[in-house]
Formats: structure tokens, C-alpha cells, sequence
């Protein structure tokens, strides 16, 4: 029965996340037609991410260990257990922001607008693609904009999850352009709703995130990248198990 409710729950909440952006549609195709009005979906991607989660009980908390500078450019690390972590890292961003993800995003009904215009997709089995993807990002970190990079590259099969191996992109990028890094630790987001929920089911609650100081890159070189990835995993690593 337990079960059974958990499974309901992950309907209700895939409701509400289609609802709730149907609704703000018109607002999001508006703002995705010109580059200059990009931040505009950010703005209202993330009460969009406020209002469906909170209709279906969830929450987010974030712990910081600084405080953070939104007014600076950042590559933001966290890890991925869980599809709210989107919804989460939308909330936590409080500037102009791009998630870099998979290209096939670009396909689906939610994800598909965004990541035809405001965000990055890769495909990494493409040298093309990911040169593209790459420059993109660069420039997207030239204007200003953050980026939001989960280094696993995606959700494991794991479960309980494990967090996988980091890809190289977001540290070579950081240390390329000087941006620091925020690594995002969440331990307990996947026992609300693991991977996208079809599986467990999901249930209500707190997503607790805890947001790591900074880690400037200004003084590193191209040689110092596979320190710097080892040091983001340490990182989490150490606050998740």
C-alpha cells in the first residue's frame, strides 16, 4: 500500500510540473525567442520550480557554508540523484544561469524549449558536439552567465546512489576562464524522489542541499584540472556519505 501511495505521488507531482508549464508557456516561448531576454526565463523558470514542487510537498533548504556572490560568475557542481535537483539548482541561482546537460533534453516536452535556447545540450560521444557545446559555454561564462554542470554527467542506475566518476568539462572550463567553483552537496534528495520517480515512487518532504565556499580556479593552470576534479568530488563525497 505504501508503495502503491508513493507511486500516486510521482503522477500528482509529473501533474503538477505539467501544468504549472503549460501555464507559464506563452511567458517562456516569449522569452526564448531573442538572446536578450534570456534571464527573463530564468526569472520565472524559478518560480516555476517553487510553485510545482511546493503543490505536491516539496521543499528545498540550503545550507550555506559562506555566502554566496551572486553579483560573480560561477560553475555551480552539484551532484544528481534526483530530478528535483533541477527544480532545486534553479531556486539556489539567484543570477542569470545555463544548465549544460544531455542533447537529447532538447527532444522532451519540458526540457525541450530551454534547452533550445537558454541552456547548452552535448552530446559527449560527439567530438563536434562537445567542441560546440564548449564554446558556447565559453562564451555564455564571457557574458556573465553562471553555469549549472552536473559533473557525473547524469543520474546513476545505483540505489541507493553512489556518486560516479566527475567528466573533466566544468574544471577545465573554470580553470580556462578563471571562474570559480561552487560544489553542491544533497544526501538526501533521492529518498523524496529517486532519479525521476517511476521506479520508487516519490514521497513529500525537504530537499536538503548544503552549497560549498567557493573554490577559486585563478591561480590554476591546465595541469592542475584532474586536482581540482578530484577536489570537487572530495568535496561532496565527504558530505553526502
Amino acid at each position: 500500500m505504501k508503495l502503491i501511495l508513493k507511486k500516486v505521488h510521482v503522477y500528482i507531482y509529473v501533474l503538477s510540473v505539467a501544468l504549472s508549464y503549460f501555464l507559464f508557456w506563452p511567458l517562456f516561448y516569449y522569452f526564448s525567442r531573442k538572446p536578450s531576454r534570456y534571464r527573463n526565463i530564468n526569472r520565472f523558470r524559478r518560480i516555476w520550480a517553487i510553485i510545482s514542487s511546493a503543490l505536491v510537498g516539496f521543499f528545498y533548504r540550503f545550507e550555506y557554508e559562506q555566502a554566496i556572490d551572486w553579483s560573480k560568475t560561477y560553475i555551480v557542481c552539484p551532484n544528481h540523484t534526483s530530478s528535483l535537483d533541477i527544480s532545486a539548482m534553479c531556486i539556489l541561482v539567484k543570477s542569470d544561469y545555463s544548465f549544460m546537460g544531455k542533447e537529447e533534453l532538447k527532444d522532451e516536452l519540458v526540457t525541450g524549449l530551454f534547452f533550445r535556447s537558454v541552456d547548452i545540450p552535448v552530446n559527449r560521444d560527439s567530438k563536434m558536439s562537445s567542441y560546440r557545446a564548449f564554446k558556447k559555454a565559453s562564451e555564455k561564462l564571457k557574458q556573465g552567465t553562471t553555469l549549472i554542470i552536473f559533473p557525473e554527467g547524469g543520474i546513476s542506475d545505483d540505489y541507493p546512489p553512489t556518486l560516479h566518476e566527475f567528466k573533466n568539462g566544468p574544471f577545465k572550463l573554470a580553470i580556462d576562464y578563471k571562474i570559480p567553483i561552487i560544489p553542491v552537496s544533497s544526501s538526501n534528495t533521492w529518498k523524496k524522489l529517486w532519479d525521476d520517480g517511476t521506479k520508487y515512487g516519490t514521497r513529500p518532504g525537504i530537499c536538503k542541499f548544503h552549497v560549498h565556499k567557493p573554490i577559486e580556479t585563478a591561480h590554476l593552470t591546465e595541469d592542475d584540472a584532474d586536482k581540482l576534479k578530484d577536489e570537487v568530488y572530495d568535496i561532496i563525497n565527504n558530505r553526502i556519505s
